[in-house]
């Protein structure tokens, strides 16, 4: 499927888990990844879906849990960080955190050296996972993509390189969005609800594929090329609208 028809799902009766990915889905992208911000209405929103979830609520992002609790402050839900590295099961209860392999700091440094003063490229160091923003720059793309693929034999673990909306991430092999959705799905209040996943970008497809086999529903937000997702919304405005009017509204349906 892709972003030529925009197909808005309706919501089966039932219980539901939903399971959201932040820039692109909630926040519009921003050039620099500490550009945006999280108003009062949005924190209303995910309060409400919270609670009318009965807790079955989890962000599923590429940012650090650490990053997440500053966006969204007060607000704290159960959260995937680093495509599932990070982890909070519960809404007040650890979080399991990823640390920066000595192979990754060098990597971040030395490409840093070469690119770093290319004007709207950024770099972004998250534990094991770099990303290099190029938004701004996007000429700039290509070489940075082929470093970047040139230095993955180098790398003591397995390690893909995904490109995607803003630039490109170098992540780990086990980082999957599906694999945190499914430990989500493994435990309460999670368990036993059909799942909803919505996304924008590359990095999301493995979660579109998992809640497929699920029966769940899959929504990708503007997408500019073939996805697994089931449904399409065309911005983060109508991805806003379509949860408060399918979550929050299906009480009075």
């Amino acid at each position: 499927m892709t972003g030529s028809g925009f197909q808005s799902p309706r919501l089966q009766p039932g219980p539901h888990a939903l399971f959201l990915d932040i820039d692109g889905t909630l926040l519009e992208h921003a050039d620099h990844p500490d550009s945006v911000s999280v108003d009062g209405e949005l924190l209303d929103l995910l309060a409400a879906l919270e609670a009318r979830l009965d807790g079955a609520l989890a962000f599923v992002s590429g940012r650090s849990i650490a990053a997440i609790d500053r966006l969204f402050a007060p607000l704290r839900l159960c959260a995937a960080g680093l495509y599932g590295l990070e982890h909070r099961l519960s809404q007040n209860g650890p979080v399991v955190e990823a640390t920066e392999p000595a192979d990754i700091a060098a990597l971040a440094t030395e490409m840093e050296a070469e690119f770093g003063s290319t004007v709207g490229v950024y770099f972004e160091r998250k534990g094991p996972v770099l990303a290099i923003h190029t938004r701004a720059a996007p000429d700039a793309l290509a070489a940075v993509q082929k470093a970047a693929e040139l230095a993955l034999p180098r790398l003591s673990a397995e390690y893909r390189v995904v490109v995607g909306e803003a630039g490109l991430e170098l992540i780990p092999l086990q980082a999957m969005k599906s694999a945190a959705i499914r430990r989500f799905l493994a435990l309460e209040p999670f368990s036993g609800r059909r799942p909803i996943f919505i996304g924008d970008d590359t990095s999301d497809e493995s979660g579109f594929e998992l809640v497929n086999r699920l029966d769940g529903v899959s929504i990708r937000v503007r997408p500019k090329a073939e996805t697994a997702a089931r449904h399409i919304l065309p911005d983060v405005a109508t991805v806003k609208a379509w949860l408060r009017d399918e979550i929050l509204g299906a009480s009075s349906r």
